[in-house]
């Protein structure tokens, strides 16, 4: 037998090459092995920030001269006249008298999308981010107190933590991406982030909250999405086993900032527009992390795999 004889080399199949290895997806081991992490990563965000702007001193002297910035009162921000303040306006959902008639829109919408396409384990858990959500908001807001440790005025003791109005957009639109077809769901994460980043924006510049109480509002529903998908839904049936355009990501973020900044902005303190703004986008980033994960990652080690 000659050297060109050797029964070691393998015969080229040019198919070969495209049949092994499997691409990972989201649903292997290493993707699944701590599901219960987002939970207690989000929860951990939220108590944390809690603690650092709520229970210390510090935190409340960086963050009461917050409602002294610029002029006293929400009308000098371009948004007011959406916000429902004027007399006969139209509020803009949720804010003032329509966070009650938005909360029973969405989950109508949830229930009639459930009963559509027949999702019930994705409608069960949808129903229990946005009922979670916003029920542990009303029980933190009535139990937990916020106390004065540095000699506050008595109009800034009143618990505002979390956001009542940030939370609903955020609970409503991390519930919508699990019942919704998974060719949509990018798109409609999209809307909702566009739509949190609107709503946290303007409820910090317009004086509602500080921007701990929207920060905390965005991660306690982020939280409840995180708990809900890890205890109902198989790892194959979360959001995040669906893949999205990558430009989408990038299209999504940039339109969340550009809304942040006009729905924060105020001519009489570059201050607190800027800041409004800041924490309006990282509201919507972080929705958005949770809602459609990591593709572009994940796009990377399957193309490794596949190399």
């Amino acid at each position: 037998m000659t050297q060109h004889d050797s029964p070691s080399l393998p015969a080229h199949r040019p198919g070969a090459s495209r049949q092994a290895p499997e691409p990972p997806d989201d649903t292997s081991p290493s993707c699944t092995t701590r599901p219960w992490m987002p939970a207690l990563l989000y929860t951990l965000g939220f108590l944390t920030v809690y603690l650092l702007a709520i229970c210390t001193p510090w935190g409340q002297r960086a963050e009461n001269p917050w409602f002294y910035l610029g002029i006293q009162g929400g009308e000098a921000a371009w948004i007011y006249p959406l916000s429902g303040s004027v007399y006969g306006s139209t509020p803009l959902p949720p804010l003032e008298l329509s966070a009650k008639p938005t909360v029973m829109a969405g989950l109508a919408v949830i229930v009639l999308l459930t009963l559509v396409r027949r999702c019930w384990r994705q409608g069960f858990a949808a129903l229990g981010v946005a009922i979670l959500a916003i029920g542990a908001k009303e029980v933190f807001k009535s139990t937990v107190p916020r106390p004065d440790l540095v000699g506050a005025p008595e109009n800034l003791l009143d618990q505002g933590f979390p956001s009542g109005h940030t939370v609903i957009p955020a609970a409503l639109t991390l519930a919508a991406v699990l019942v919704v077809s998974p060719r949509i769901r990018p798109y409609v994460a999209t809307a909702g982030v566009l739509w949190l980043a609107c709503i946290a924006a303007a409820t910090a510049t317009m004086g509602g909250h500080r921007p701990s109480e929207v920060l905390g509002a965005t991660l306690l529903a982020c939280a409840c999405y995180g708990l809900a998908t890890w205890l109902l839904l198989p790892p194959a049936a979360a959001p995040g086993a669906t893949r999205s355009p990558r430009a989408l990501h990038v299209i999504a973020l940039a339109l969340a900032l550009i809304v942040a900044l006009v729905s924060g902005a105020r001519p009489d303190t570059l201050t607190r527009s800027l800041v409004s703004a800041a924490t309006a986008f990282i509201c919507a980033a972080l929705v958005w992390y949770a809602a459609v994960g990591r593709p572009a990652r994940t796009a990377r080690r399957t193309r490794h795999a596949l190399d």
